[in-house]
């Protein structure tokens, strides 16, 4: 068995230090169809080692530049990153090494991150990345897994940078069926796509990664879905995207803050349904208080039909404001 990471103590500037012994046995056959991404470009787990029944290894590469997870500004990683390779990470285990099928569905229930490394800069948060992954609450089905919660340490040289979390559940193929039969006949049917906000006061540079539509109340817009997004729709889907409403929830926050400069260092979302192609999902943002004069707060909720799609709460904290 591969010797487990371990955790040494906390330095002085209050980053985590790891121990990373040598590991063996690791597994570098990450297949498109593992991490459900089809370009090589948006795959980012590397290779794979188990460490235990419910622990472990992932190495990943992050990119400085990408087509999409970018920051506007140039100087920081994006924060999302950490999101989208846990997604990754998460089912290229479930698949290779807890048993589920690779045409199974996944549902990511709620899921959270922190930075930990300040400003999250492009210098330290990028190259090649190791992550620490814990599987808990393993609900078995059969020889799969019907869901789990996971945990995970991203680190560099042994500095932490982020740490993450998140709750999913693995629906069979046929069950799918069962549960979206309704909403199936609607993959690859034409989405028509709505004007988008200014690029600058969301957060992006380029219109074609913008995800809002602006309307006439303030701090409130419209989903934007362009379904030929090479990141975003990677591939025909019944429902919009996890990772879309994620963004959605980033450019919101982006837009209700001065300077339109958030940066979101840390997130908590939790998703309460399928978002539908074919009706609007309206996404509203307010600035909340804070205690903290370095730390921005904000809370993004979505909703379609009258119904809650999404509750979040993003914040930023700007480390030259720290005393």
């Amino acid at each position: 068995m591969p010797d487990t990471v371990t955790r040494a103590e906390t330095e002085p500037s209050g980053l985590y230090r790891l121990a990373i012994p040598a590991q063996r046995g690791w597994i570098t056959d990450v297949s498109h169809e593992l991490v459900h991404r089809s370009d090589p470009r948006d795959i980012f787990p590397t290779a794979w080692c188990r460490l235990s029944d419910t622990e472990f290894s992932v190495s990943a590469q992050w990119p400085r530049p990408h087509r999409f997870f970018a920051v506007a500004s140039g100087r920081h990683q994006d924060p999302l990153l950490i999101a989208e390779t846990m997604r990754q990470a998460t089912m290229m285990l479930a698949h290779a090494e807890l048993g589920v099928p690779v045409d199974d569905q996944f549902v990511m229930w709620d899921l959270a991150y922190d930075t930990v490394v300040p400003g999250f800069a492009l210098e330290v948060a990028s190259g090649k990345v190791l992550i620490h992954l814990t599987c808990s609450d393993v609900r078995k089905r059969g020889k799969s897994i019907a869901g789990m919660r996971v945990d995970l340490r991203f680190h560099r040289g042994g500095t932490v940078l982020a740490t993450s979390s998140g709750r999913i559940s693995c629906t069979s193929a046929r069950a799918y069926r069962r549960l979206r039969q309704d909403r199936l006949d609607t993959v690859g049917r034409p989405v028509p796509l709505l004007p988008g906000a200014d690029p600058y006061e969301v957060g992006r540079t380029a219109e074609s990664d913008v995800v809002l539509t602006p309307t006439p109340q303030p701090n409130r817009w419209r989903l934007r879905l362009d379904t030929t997004h090479p990141t975003l729709f990677r591939r025909p889907n019944d429902h919009v995207p996890g990772i879309l409403l994620l963004e959605a929830a980033r450019q919101a926050a982006v837009a209700v803050t001065p300077g339109h400069t958030f940066l979101p260092t840390s997130v908590e979302i939790a998703f309460h349904k399928y978002a539908e192609l074919d009706s609007p999902c309206w996404v509203e943002a307010e600035l909340m208080p804070s205690d903290d004069s370095s730390r921005t707060i904000v809370r993004v909720r979505g909703q379609q039909d009258g119904e809650p799609v999404f509750t979040s709460e993003l914040a930023h904290t700007d480390e030259d404001d720290r005393s």
